[in-house]
Parts: structure tokens; sequence; C-alpha cells
């Protein structure tokens, strides 16, 4: 029974260390809005993210390509379905906008990140040029969650758009899954 009491004693022990653990890694995660709009102001001064302008439009024209060798005789209505879904998806830019700001954010201060849209020569720009790459890997597996994501959401409403515009008509069999 001793012996018991004493594993309940180191128990409890881990148990509030990993309780204040957790609290602090959840404290870390909140950014304050001024250090985001500092990273916000770094990444459009660097044009970090523009490389991923195209995404959308790359994602669109394979789902066109695609859909068009399912539904050959539809292929206006598909170019038409696939623009109008992807305007409404285009919105979610701004996810990816956030999460470079979010890793920019962690990766460097507040100081850091004007100095770096002030002057981009100084000690900051320096540590941007050594750490940026950390950055910008975290950025490419948002970037690459992100785009299976659109990909799988623009093909899922363009699908449900183009079934209803052609009356319910069924899909081939080779058509694109849901």
């Amino acid at each position: 029974m001793i012996k018991f009491s004493g594993l309940s004693r180191v128990t409890s022990v881990a148990l509030i260390a990993g309780s204040m653990m957790l609290a602090a890694s959840a404290k870390a995660q909140e950014v304050p809005a001024e250090h985001l709009q500092a990273a916000r102001a770094a990444i459009s001064s660097l044009g970090v993210t523009n490389r991923f302008d195209n995404i959308l439009p790359n994602i669109m024209d394979r789902l066109v390509a695609q859909l068009i060798q399912a539904y050959p005789n539809l292929q206006d209505e598909i170019s038409k379905k696939v623009e109008e879904e992807a305007l409404k998806i285009a919105p979610r830019r701004a996810d990816l906008e956030n999460e470079a700001a979010l890793v920019y954010a962690k990766a460097f201060t507040v100081d850091e990140l004007k100095a770096i849209t002030a002057f981009y020569s100084s000690d900051a720009g320096k540590k941007l040029l050594k750490d940026g790459p950390i950055a910008t890997r975290e950025l490419l597996k948002a970037a690459d969650i992100w785009t299976s994501g659109v990909a799988r959401d623009l093909e899922k409403q363009t699908n449900e758009a183009l079934l209803k515009e052609v009356g319910g008509a069924e899909a081939p069999a080779d058509a694109p899954k849901q």
C-alpha cells in the first residue's frame, strides 16, 4: 500500500508538470496583434508568399482538364463552373497569408520584423537571411496542406454544381471521386 502511495505522488507530480508545460505551450501559440501585424508587413515587403499566387489557377487548370476528359460534351459548362467555384474558394488565400504571418511571428521579434520591413540590410535583415529558410520550409508545409484542401473542396463543389446544372445526370465511371 505504501508503494502505491509513492507511485501516486510521482504520477501526480508528473501530471502537474505536464499540465504546466501544456499551458506554457498554449500560451506560446498566442501571438499578439502587433507581432502579427509586423510579420504581415515583413512578408509583404519581402514577397515571400507571392510564389503561392498560382496555386489556385493551377488547380483549376488541372481540374478543368480532368473534368473535360470525363465530360467532353460539357467543356463550356465545366470551365464556367470551375471558375465560379474557384472564386468562392479564392478568399481562403488569406488563410495562407495568416499561416505565413504566424510562421514569421514565431521566427522573429516585432522589432526584427519592423527592421526587416524598413531596412533589409540591418542586423535583422541578416538574421532573415540566416533563419528565413527555416520559416520558408514551414510555410511550404502549410501551403501543401492548404493546396490539398483547396483541391479537394474545388473538385467536390464543382462536381456537385455540374450535376445540378445537367439535371442530375449520373457521373461516368471514370469521373473524379468525391
